[in-house]
């Protein structure tokens, strides 16, 4: 059995004028020569990623492809007619998204969250870019301060939505982000909280006390590298905070408040500067 739009192990059948022939269980899929890998032995396996062409005719590639079917991925727009967009698969196939599975015009060039699927009646490759009906239901089973991979994509009242470790749904609120974001985005991020219904919380710092003394090192090492002097303190605005030091004000603050405790530093509104030791 082949699965269409996933990576199968295949096994190397017979040459023709047009490629390599793969198989299995009966089925099979040409390789073609310009896709070809070298010195492939009869009935040697090979992992290739299947499509379906124009034709109807069942291609393989050992491209590995950016994302296989009931996947979600970030793809690039490359081309467009009347009936919808393409998207680059990184493969020798495009990825057909139809104009009603767009949530909003794609443009060329641009780069969209996408959810990659088998249209039912033609076993051809599609994509939708309305992410919430393609969701995985399974329960989620991350910890907080777990780390993940994040595709950012559209904002809504709240903060930006993203897809997590391209799977679930999650969010990062407009008032803990210091900077901009884009759709198509790919950032690594942690989970904050994971609330009723598979919601997720995020983050793009690190969470809890691991952060702050990986934030402690950080801002020492500014003060080093500035004389001993940073203009950054108590009433610095979160954005300057941020955009310095890539924390947030919440936690400067209390990383700060660490150090001004361990007698490291002095702080003041706008500055800390670090504490000289007395020679021994």
């Amino acid at each position: 059995m082949i699965e269409i739009g996933k990576v199968n192990e295949l096994t190397f059948i017979r040459k023709t004028p047009l490629g390599l022939v793969l198989g299995s269980d009966g089925h099979e899929a040409l390789l073609p020569f310009t896709a070809s890998v070298d010195d492939v032995e009869l009935d040697a396996p090979v992992n290739a990623f299947v499509y379906m062409n124009s034709d109807g005719r069942l291609m393989a590639t050992i491209k590995t492809p950016h994302a296989c079917v009931d996947e979600f991925a970030v793809l690039e727009m490359i081309d467009q007619n009347d009936d919808g967009a393409f998207l680059d698969l990184g493969v020798e196939k495009d990825v057909f998204v139809p104009n009603r599975e767009q949530k909003r015009p794609m443009r060329k060039g641009e780069k969209y969250v996408v959810y990659v699927y088998l249209n039912e009646h033609n076993s051809r490759l599609e994509a939708s870019s309305r992410l919430i009906d393609h969701l995985s239901q399974d329960e989620v089973d991350f910890e907080v301060g777990d780390e993940v991979e994040l595709y950012i994509a559209d904002p809504g009242d709240l903060g930006y939505n993203a897809i997590v470790n391209k799977k679930f749904a999650g969010l990062l609120y407009h008032n803990e982000l210091y900077e901009h974001l884009n759709h198509g985005d790919i950032r690594k991020g942690y989970i904050k909280k994971v609330r009723e219904e598979n919601k997720i919380d995020l983050s793009l710092n690190p969470i809890g006390y691991t952060h702050i003394l990986d934030s402690k090192e950080a801002i020492l090492a500014k003060l080093e590298e500035n004389g001993g002097i940073l203009d950054l303190g108590d009433k610095s605005s979160p954005t300057e905070v941020y955009k310095r030091l890539k924390i947030s004000k919440k936690a400067f603050k209390k990383t700060i408040g660490g150090l001004y405790k361990d007698r490291l530093i002095e702080i003041s509104d706008f500055e800390i500067k670090k504490i000289a030791k007395p020679d021994s």
